[in-house]
């Protein structure tokens, strides 16, 4: 692991070449992670907060696809790509909190890591905007990379 991989030998910001990587396929999981205070918690029914606007959880999936289709455009660093697939899945776990795993997928040059990042991140954006007019106790407690395959090493977080 030498040094920065978005740094020149002169230290100057610079997009990584990937000219010369082999095509592989690639994938990256992603999790967030929102803890909902009990007035918000409360409303949940059958697995899911509806509101005016709707599904406040299928809403949160389709900003976190789009979110990770543009991942490109927000980090300044990041190759713009064509995502084979993103998945985002929404549960509630045994602490009670709303756990978010976005799944990406590609067959490219270079890693989708960025992309699930933040596609779950949106989602849980998109999750405190819509439920922080029954509170504003709501907490995004993490986002952190669970899993990634492809390219030259695979991680997988235990």
């Amino acid at each position: 692991m030498g040094g920065f991989s978005h740094l020149d030998n002169a230290g100057k910001a610079t997009m990584v070449d990937v000219s010369a990587k082999a095509i592989t396929h690639r994938t990256a999981t992603a999790r967030s992670i929102v803890s909902l205070p009990n007035e918000v918690m409360a409303q949940l029914v059958d697995g899911d907060l509806q509101t005016k606007k709707g599904s406040v959880f299928q809403i949160a999936v389709i900003a976190g696809i789009m979110a990770a289709k543009k991942t490109g455009d927000l980090i300044p660093l990041c190759h713009p790509l064509g995502l084979d697939n993103c998945n985002i899945n929404i549960s509630i776990n045994q602490q009670q909190e709303v756990v978010i795993d976005c799944t990406a997928s590609i067959t490219a040059k270079t890693g989708i890591e960025m992309e699930a990042l933040v596609g779950a991140s949106i989602a849980a954006l998109t999750i405190y905007d819509m439920c922080k007019a029954l509170s504003h106790d709501i907490v995004i407690k993490e986002t952190k990379l669970i899993a990634k395959t492809g390219g030259k090493r695979d991680f997988k977080r235990t």
